[in-house]
This record gives C-alpha cells, sequence and structure tokens, in this order.
C-alpha cells in the first residue's frame, strides 16, 4: 500500500521505539538487519526522519537511535505524509486530478469511505502505540 521508504520508516521507527523501551539506542546496522532493508537506505530514511524532528540520534560509540520522551507520540500519519505527500489520503481512487463529491470518478463513492478510514486509522495510531502492541503481543520484534 505505501512505497518501500514509508514501509521501511514506519518499520524503524516502532523498532527503534521498541528497542528505546529497553533502554537501548540501536544503531543503522541493527535496525536495517532487524527490518530487512538494505543499511544505506535506511540510513538515509532515519537521517530524514532526525531532520524531520522525529527522531533523534547520538554519534559514535555508544550512540544510536532514540525518541526524545519529552515530545507527544508520533502520529503514523505523519510519516506517511513526510515521505508520500498526502495523495493517499486526498487523491483519487482512479487517478483523476479532479474527483470530489460534485465531480466523482467510477470508483468514488466506493473508494472515498476506504480512504478517509485509512486517514482516521493512522491519525489514531503511533509509532509508540504499535511498539507498545508489538511488546504486548510478544515480547520481540518480528515485523516480517
Amino acid at each position: 500500500m505505501f512505497n518501500k521508504e514509508t514501509e521501511y520508516a514506519l518499520r524503524g521507527l516502532v523498532y527503534i521505539q521498541i528497542q528505546n523501551l529497553k533502554k537501548r539506542m540501536p544503531g543503522i546496522a541493527e535496525i536495517s538487519s532487524e527490518i530487512e532493508a538494505p543499511q544505506f537506505f535506511t540510513a538515509k530514511i532515519l537521517q530524514r526522519m532526525v531532520k524531520l524532528g522525529f527522531l533523534s540520534s547520538i554519534k559514535g560509540k555508544g550512540g544510536g537511535f532514540y525518541f526524545d520522551p519529552e515530545k507527544p507520540a508520533l502520529p503514523l500519519k505523519k510519516i506517511i505524509i513526510a515521505t508520500e505527500g498526502n495523495k493517499t489520503f486526498e487523491g483519487c481512487g482512479f487517478g483523476l486530478k479532479h474527483c470530489d463529491e460534485n465531480n466523482p470518478c467510477p470508483l468514488h463513492t466506493q473508494y472515498a469511505p476506504i480512504r478517509d478510514a485509512i486517514s482516521m486509522l493512522v491519525s489514531e495510531e503511533t509509532i509508540q502505540s504499535l511498539a507498545n502492541q508489538e511488546i504486548k503481543r510478544q515480547g520481540k520484534l518480528t515485523l516480517h
């Protein structure tokens, strides 16, 4: 449903949050291995997440990635918009530039409620809520 950058960002951020809850700050090699993503691509994505203020990092020995506990939980929608833009939440299911209630495409009646439900889901779910669900589910991360 989402592009690879978004998938890797979501999986990587959830993995980081789980490790942070275990009082650990994972590095790029560990994260990319655990989420089964290319290391260079993972590094690029996570550097972007840091630049956007979603995540923090410490360089060098003993460093790694972490979430600032003082910041509010990070909704999935913010990450998706940062990597893909708003198309997922505002776009036409048929790919038309001008599609709305007044000028609907052939899929509009069926697609609009699905698109809106996805938007609501990713607005309500956060990286932190997914990490907590995963910890409760099995006690370790397996997002493959």
